[in-house]
């Protein structure tokens, strides 16, 4: 349960009176906060007295990201090492689920306090059990990985990444993601439903935005102490790390060359050297793509698969490629270019539309399963979502678009604080508030506060983390993905 803070923990100077909506972005936030045994340990996700679903007062991993970055910005990295530390020893509440047992390295979702009668606290996770759909989140772990990588590196404070329990805890992460599965590729298989997305949208297999978050979570393994225990674990992840980014590179990047590449494919090829590789059939081009795509423009495409590419546009993926500098140069730019050549179907009134395009008619009762919550242009199928300001702007400015940061921002600062800070937005550009939006919703706050720190100080990217660097090792360097997932040095 949220408790309510006389005094702000968060307010910066810098921004008192800056605008009506940071101000009421902080008062947000506070009124957020979530203690247990005295301590802030995290936010709830939204206020929303009225909200229907029970779990918005839950804390949840993902949700915490942006307020967390914030925190550590505002000087209150203890509350991120308290959610951190919280997180971790959740891990103990993992119980067998209709005889399942549940992985090890696996975190949960959300979490809340539970207060008794007497005034006993308890924390209770949720892993997945009393989600809808009943889907165990993939991306908590990672976020959480990040969220601790980000805290160290800005804070300095290795002494905490280096206890025995969160080496532990890094070491069961880093090993659930490693291990060998019945995959040729070094992508991460996950379930539909398993991210951000957490209904069914058609996204299982290898959903770009797991992939991003998956570079992201190999990152850490420069926070394990090189021991016995530990050292193939480092080793591993940077090997899968130089031909993860090489695969994304190479195979999910999508313009008008590959495209026309793609349109003339031959299909039923066999060997090691083929041109498509995926047996990739011409006709599964949607009739959209072809005069939507720009020249000079392009972007990461959403899923790939044997036989299937998801050829939809999915934000948050697309954004965390630019930001954890997965992209090459040629390619940012060619993002950015989609982006602004197409600002009014991807941004549009309300940064940004978390896929595009929505899918309609039979096709959406097929892939979604009539879900009435994923109603075309609502929600995960083509709604708009504000949280989606802090990753867009931290992309544009390591871009060098300043100009389209300023501008979605303040689109964002303009409406947010008048609609009540809703979770989303519906229609083609985002001008409807979510039908089924909740207001209050912290991290719509979280997101617009965030992205005016990294407007006004963009050094704090790289001071967070959001730079990594590829290995130094020449021998990594020069590895290659190979369809028998083999390396060998030499170009492509």
């Amino acid at each position: 349960m949220a408790q309510k803070n006389p005094d702000s923990c968060f307010q910066n100077p810098k921004y008192a009176g800056f605008s009506p909506a940071l101000d009421d972005a902080y008062r947000l936030i506070d009124s957020a906060l979530i203690y247990y045994q005295g301590q802030i340990v995290g936010t709830v996700a939204s206020t929303d007295h009225t909200a229907p679903a029970v779990n918005y007062s839950d804390c949840f991993v993902r949700d915490f990201f942006s307020a967390g970055l914030i925190m550590l910005l505002e000087g209150r990295a203890d509350i991120v090492r308290a959610f951190l530390h919280v997180i971790m020893q959740l891990r103990g509440q993992q119980e067998a689920l209709e005889g399942q047992q549940i992985a090890p390295g696996v975190l949960p979702a959300s979490f809340r306090v539970h207060r008794d009668a007497d005034g006993e606290e308890t924390i209770i996770a949720d892993f997945g059990d009393r989600a809808i759909g009943r889907v165990a989140p993939v991306d908590s772990m990672m976020w959480w990985a990040a969220l601790l990588r980000a805290y160290v590196r800005y804070t300095g404070d290795e002494a905490f990444a280096h206890t025995p329990e969160i080496q532990r805890m890094l070491r069961m992460i880093l090993s659930l993601c490693l291990q060998s599965r019945f995959e040729v590729f070094p992508t991460l298989l996950v379930p539909d439903g398993s991210f951000m997305i957490d209904r069914r949208m058609g996204v299982n297999g290898h959903p770009l935005e797991i992939q991003a978050l998956f570079d992201m979570t190999l990152c850490c393994a420069d926070l394990l102490v090189p021991e016995e225990g530990s050292q193939w674990l480092i080793d591993l992840a940077h090997r899968r790390r130089v031909v993860l980014r090489q695969y994304l590179q190479r195979y999910y990047w999508l313009d008008m060359d590959v495209l026309n590449r793609i349109y003339r494919f031959s299909t039923e090829m066999f060997g090691e050297d083929v041109e498509n590789l995926f047996n990739i059939y011409p006709e599964s081009i949607p009739e959209w793509l072809p005069e939507w795509l720009p020249d000079g423009a392009g972007y990461f495409v959403g899923n790939l698969g044997p036989g299937r590419v998801d050829f939809r546009f999915f934000s948050q993926g697309n954004l965390l490629m630019l930001v954890s500098d997965l992209a090459l140069p040629e390619q940012v730019k060619g993002l950015m270019n989609l982006i602004d050549l197409r600002w009014n179907d991807l941004i549009g009134r309300m940064p940004m539309k978390l896929v595009y395009p929505a899918i309609k008619t039979h096709e959406w009762r097929l892939i979604t399963g009539s879900d009435p919550k994923n109603i075309p242009l609502s929600y995960h199928n083509g709604g708009n979502w504000p949280v989606l300001i802090w990753p867009f702007v931290a992309a544009a400015i390591k871009a060098g678009r300043y100009d389209m940061a300023s501008r979605a921002w303040a689109e964002a600062e303009e409406r947010l604080l008048k609609d009540n800070w809703p979770e989303y937005y519906d229609g083609r550009t985002g001008r409807l508030v979510g039908r089924r939006s909740n207001v209050r919703q912290v991290w719509s706050a979280t997101g617009l506060l965030l992205a005016r720190h990294f407007l006004d100080e963009p050094d704090v990217l790289n001071r967070l983390g959001f730079a990594p660097q590829p290995p130094d090792d020449p021998e990594l360097m020069g590895a290659q993905w190979t369809p028998q997932g083999t390396q060998h040095g030499g170009p492509r």
